[in-house]
C-alpha cells in the first residue's frame, strides 16, 4: 500500500500547480508588485469596461498610477467611484493613484478601478486582455487582465473556490 500515499501526494502536487498556473502573474515593476489584474466580460455592443488590479509599493519613497493604453480601448482612465449622501459618484483621477510605501492599493468594483472607454471588441471571459499602465517613477508596465465572468467580484471568480458561473445560462431544448 506504498503506492496510494505517493498517488495522493502526487495528485495533490498537480492539483497545487494547475491552480497556480491559472492564477493571473505577478508582475513586478520597480518597487511596485502588480498581481490580480482582471477584467470582467462585456456584453455586444458595450463601449466601456472596468479593470482591476492590486498594487503593492516594496519601496520607500511613493509613486503614481498616471494613465493606462491598450489596443482593446480607444482611452484607459484610473478613476474613483465613491457614495456621497447615497449617491454613486465616479470621477476621474486627473493627477492619478498614489502608492506609499510599505502600502497596497486595490483596484477593485465599487473603489479605485481603471476605466476602459471605447471597447473595440467586446471583453469575452477566459481571454487575456493587455493593458500598458503607466507610473510616474516605474514607467510603463506591461499587464494582462484576465477576463471573468461578467458580474465578477474578483479574480478567479466567486469565494467558494469553485468559480463564478453568474455570466453562465443553460440553454435547453425546449
Amino acid at each position: 500500500m506504498k503506492t496510494l500515499p505517493r498517488i495522493l501526494a502526487l495528485a495533490g502536487l498537480t492539483a497545487a500547480l494547475v491552480s497556480t498556473s491559472a492564477r493571473a502573474e505577478d508582475v513586478k515593476a520597480g518597487d511596485l508588485v502588480i498581481t490580480q489584474a482582471w477584467t470582467r466580460a462585456t456584453p455586444n455592443g458595450a463601449k466601456i469596461g472596468g479593470g482591476y488590479l492590486t498594487i503593492e509599493n516594496k519601496g520607500t519613497t511613493p509613486d503614481r498610477l498616471v494613465s493606462g493604453t491598450g489596443d482593446v480601448a480607444g482611452k484607459i482612465e484610473v478613476h474613483e467611484m465613491s457614495m456621497d449622501n447615497g449617491v454613486m459618484k465616479m470621477r476621474a483621477l486627473d493627477k492619478g493613484l498614489t502608492i506609499e510605501p510599505g502600502k497596497t492599493v486595490k483596484l477593485a468594483p465599487g473603489g479605485y478601478h481603471l476605466m476602459m472607454f471605447d471597447l473595440k471588441n467586446p471583453l469575452k471571459q477566459g481571454d487575456k486582455v493587455p493593458v500598458t499602465l503607466e507610473f510616474e517613477k516605474a514607467g510603463k508596465v506591461s499587464v494582462s487582465l484576465d477576463v471573468q465572468a461578467v458580474g465578477a467580484q474578483g479574480p478567479g471568480g466567486g469565494h467558494s473556490g469553485h468559480g463564478d458561473h453568474s455570466g453562465h445560462m443553460d440553454m435547453k431544448k425546449m
